[in-house]
């Protein structure tokens, strides 16, 4: 599979590979680790999949869940649904706007089979009701967590090493630099804004400097997560 631009992978002309004595045929998209990737990095192809796989769950519970009360109802669609949407989520950052609205059409779905609200009702109340941070606030809330474990050292190495504290770098000491913000690196096009090692200081440095400063994981998340339905 050859990543890159559309621009880029149009020029591209080289169908088989020769690998020893065979030959591997190019591909648009592979599954790795249960995401799809695409030769463009667009996760079109990953979000495509992903409501696929909801709607066909979401059907197949609906029945169970018009016989089961509310919070068993909730439960069954958390751990058939919610979980879909939110594994790898984080790597939906800078995503364009139409693949996060298709996403975020399957856990209004969720929201209204849990809820029995029509779809007349206005979905925000329902998912504050539910407490489920929709799927932008989902996105930032995994991106703030990952950002709080690589500053502690809880990450794995390879998370670690992408961030980095102002007041490490060795830059001058400003405000900022005991405020734990983080150095947000120089990007060059899209796929470098989408990356962790940007994202992942961009949603961290907006967040309040109390929170930044909180060291307990556990309750960074719960604050995180009632900061963000705010």
């Amino acid at each position: 599979m050859w990543l890159g631009s559309s621009q880029l992978v149009g020029q591209i002309g080289i169908i088989d590979v020769p690998v020893l004595s065979t030959q591997v045929r190019a591909v648009e998209s592979a599954r790795d680790l249960g995401v799809v990737i695409d030769s463009q990095l667009s996760l079109s192809a990953h979000i495509m999949a992903l409501c696929r796989s909801a709607y066909y769950y979401l059907r197949q519970v609906r029945p169970a869940a018009r016989s089961l009360s509310t919070d068993a109802a909730k439960t069954l669609v958390q751990a058939f649904i919610s979980c879909c949407l939110d594994y790898c989520n984080s790597l939906m950052s800078g995503m364009a706007n139409s693949l996060v609205c298709k996403v975020q059409s399957v856990q209004n779905a969720a929201a209204r089979l849990v809820s029995g609200a029509s779809r007349l009702h206005h979905i925000t109340p329902v998912l504050r009701k539910l407490h489920w941070l929709p799927v932008y606030q989902s996105i930032h809330f995994k991106l703030g967590c990952l950002m709080h474990n690589s500053l502690s050292g809880q990450a794995p190495q390879y998370l670690v090493d992408d961030v980095q504290l102002v007041a490490d770098s060795g830059r001058r000491l400003l405000q900022s630099a005991s405020d734990r913000t983080c150095v947000i690196p120089r990007t060059h096009n899209s796929f470098d804004d989408r990356s962790f090692s940007a994202a992942g200081p961009r949603v961290w440095n907006a967040l309040p400097q109390e929170l930044r400063q909180d060291t307990s994981f556990g309750q960074f998340r719960r604050k995180l997560k009632s900061h963000l339905f705010v």
